[in-house]
């Protein structure tokens, strides 16, 4: 069989009826009790009717990704598919691969992201915070472009703006507090960035403006007891593979506030001999991210049963 690793997308996927191409599907149906009865809430109901502007709140979109990969990933196992070598995580979804791993179990995770949501937006008020998408500019340009517009700043001020997510060679998101993240996409446009593109999110996620959101985070993870993983998480922090529980949860409290390195996960992932990374949630974007960080690697997709029926047949 080929070597491949299973990877799980974060916020931005999300869509009303996500999960409807699944229908019956008694693991599915399975893993949206559970969530919902962790969270005390029709899950499914959520999901299916949205409101898509239900849907987008933080709030809400962190468990729903979280429920909709797991749900996949069991349905994989469900229909015969292997276990991956490796799994990973961007962003949020790294949640979901600690759930695929063990190391969670989605009665745990499932309120744990809804906390980390909460936290993270009240950390900063809608508005006062920004994230923008730096495209056709390298990255070690777009960490010198921040600096520079950070700079700009007199002496003193609470206005930041950092480099949080390296998503391929050509794309790399800022986050920051408003009038920073808004002076770096003009200098780095002015660096010759094709587009600096703001993006509709309510929170500068990953930035140190989390800071606060990911004490409480800490708080709630160091209650929780964690398994041993049954799979390697690759985390998305320190593109690291940990065994030890404390090491996992202090990752994950470092991961609030700190750089999502997605390329250099994708190359981990390839120095240990898999050649295919599916995406295992709703949506293509990690599969696309995939082919432009190393056009020698196969990205797909997996998120309904015709997927999943392709995926298992490439993988055969």
């Amino acid at each position: 069989m080929t070597s491949f690793a299973f990877v799980f997308p974060g916020q931005g996927s999300q869509s009303v009826g996500m999960l409807d191409a699944w229908g019956n599907h008694p693991v599915v149906l399975e893993t949206l009790k559970e969530a919902s009865d962790a969270l005390g809430e029709d899950v499914a109901k959520l999901i299916h009717e949205g409101p898509k502007e239900a849907l987008a709140m933080t709030t809400n979109t962190q468990p729903v990704m979280l429920v909709s990969a797991v749900a996949a990933y069991r349905a994989w196992l469900a229909e015969g598919g292997a276990k991956p070598s490796v799994v990973a995580g961007h962003s949020l979804g790294e949640y979901s691969a600690l759930v695929a791993s063990g190391v969670l179990t989605l009665t745990q995770a499932a309120p744990l992201v809804r906390l980390r949501a909460a936290a993270m937006q009240e950390a900063v008020p809608v508005g006062v915070g920004a994230m923008a998408a730096i495209l056709g500019l390298a990255s070690d340009k777009v960490i010198e472009g921040c600096q520079a517009a950070q700079a700009t700043f007199a002496a003193g001020s609470t206005e930041v703006v950092e480099a949080v997510n390296f998503n391929d060679a050509a794309q790399t998101v800022i986050a920051g507090s408003k009038a920073a993240v808004d002076k770096a996409c003009e200098v780095l446009k002015g660096m010759g960035a094709k587009r600096a593109l703001l993006l509709p999110v309510s929170a500068p996620f990953h930035s140190s403006l989390m800071k606060p959101a990911a004490e409480k985070l800490r708080d709630k993870l160091a209650t929780l007891t964690l398994g041993v993983p049954q799979i390697p998480v690759l985390n998305n922090i320190d593109v690291a593979i940990e065994t030890d529980a404390d090491r996992i949860r202090d990752a994950l409290y470092r991961q609030a506030f700190g750089p999502v390195r997605w390329v250099e996960c994708v190359q981990a992932i390839k120095a240990r001999g898999v050649t295919t990374l599916v995406e295992c949630g709703p949506g293509k974007v990690l599969a696309g991210m995939t082919k432009r960080i190393d056009a020698e690697l196969n990205g797909v997709a997996l998120y309904d049963p015709a997927t999943l029926a392709e995926v298992k047949g490439l993988l055969a």
